[in-house]
């Protein structure tokens, strides 16, 4: 069957080059050779990700390190932001770990706002706080540095951001901002296959969870650092995400971070413009729109066009591209459609035109 190009929030696209990194031959990974290539990219995932500490991989979707997050670094309650379908989830998961967790609250597709969160951090009942930066259901992308601002004032309080939908595309600087973890999966703006998470931890963060007793083996961040220190994984990884990383860190650096950043702010632009240009409106508040995908409405905000997405959906794929036909309680109220990746002016044209041949039929 002829492959069908995926426009939607993850997994997107795989380059060839990636692909064949992958396949490469398997390697120990208690070897010298798995340590070499450890330790290779080390200083890449650092850069990336502006910190001078330890990048650590986890064979995993990212909800294995949200939920680690939870387990290793919550000992008193945690304040779960909430702005859409899966930072909501992330309350449920606090729950489900036996944690104390209390919810703040935002209407979808509004941002978390700092100001919420001071009111709640003041109470001094939180020595944890979840944020999830880019939020894909709404498309929304809270404003990271207002709320990491907060951390200077709440200093024992654990600062966990969820980068998932958002590393590699726009700056994040973890040193600066002073948050305690932040983490990512391989499957969004990587363009990498699923099944491999990324996260950084400060020293507070590994101090902290040296403290919890019953934070598990998997995800124990502890274990994590002992092992990173080595160029190793407390367990086995999957080897083949290492190389397909290793051949990815080459292509981020030779296309040069603030390019990157750039590419992805402009294409954001171009799928805005594409769907103003048919009179929708957007979902997400003004301002603070994703720069990876584009969450437009369809009948979830007043005013703006309203089509059917299924047939919209099909009518795309018919022509070899899939978009997302929206999530959750918004999910036919709203469509998606994602830039991240490796995506450039040339396949995102080529989207649009497919786009707006079905927008014809409808």
């Amino acid at each position: 069957m002829a492959h069908v190009k995926l426009h939607i929030p993850g997994p997107v696209e795989v380059s060839d080059k990636t692909f064949q990194a992958f396949r490469k031959p398997m390697i120990g990974h208690r070897g010298q050779g798995f340590k070499d290539l450890y330790a290779k990219i080390q200083p890449q995932l650092q850069q990336l990700l502006y910190t001078k500490q330890l990048v650590y991989i986890s064979t995993s979707s990212a909800w294995g390190v949200m939920e680690g997050a939870i387990r290793n670094l919550v000992a008193k309650k945690v304040l779960n932001c909430m702005c859409g379908a899966f930072s909501d989830k992330w309350f449920d998961v606090s729950k489900r770990c036996g944690k104390d967790a209390e919810a703040l609250q935002a209407p979808w597709g509004s941002p978390i706002r700092a100001e919420a969160v001071d009111a709640k951090l003041a109470t001094g009942q939180f020595d944890a706080l979840t944020v999830i930066h880019n939020e894909t259901s709404t498309g929304v992308m809270s404003p990271l540095a207002e709320i990491a601002a907060l951390k200077k004032k709440y200093p024992d309080v654990m600062f966990i951001v969820d980068s998932v939908s958002s590393m590699t595309a726009t700056k994040i600087e973890f040193d600066a901002l002073g948050i305690d973890v932040l983490l990512a999966g391989t499957q969004k703006a990587f363009a990498l296959p699923p099944g491999t998470a990324l996260f950084v931890c400060s020293p507070a963060a590994l101090a902290k969870a040296a403290t919890i007793k019953d934070r598990g083996y998997y995800f124990d961040f502890v274990e994590f650092q002992k092992n990173a220190e080595q160029s190793m994984t407390p367990s086995t990884p999957s080897i083949g995400h290492v190389y397909a990383l290793e051949s990815k860190l080459e292509d981020i650096f030779a296309e040069g971070l603030e390019a990157r950043y750039a590419r992805h702010q402009k294409l954001a632009g171009m799928t805005r413009a594409w769907a103003a240009k048919h009179g929708f409106v957007l979902f997400p508040e003004a301002g603070f729109e994703s720069v990876t995908l584009t969450c437009i409405s369809n009948g979830a905000r007043p005013g703006g066009r309203v089509v059917d997405v299924p047939k919209l959906q099909k009518l795309v794929k018919d022509q070899g591209f899939l978009i997302d036909g929206g999530y959750g309680k918004i999910k036919g109220a709203t469509f998606r459609i994602s830039n991240m990746g490796d995506e450039t002016e040339a396949t995102m044209n080529q989207l649009y035109a497919a786009l707006d041949n079905a927008m014809k039929q409808l």
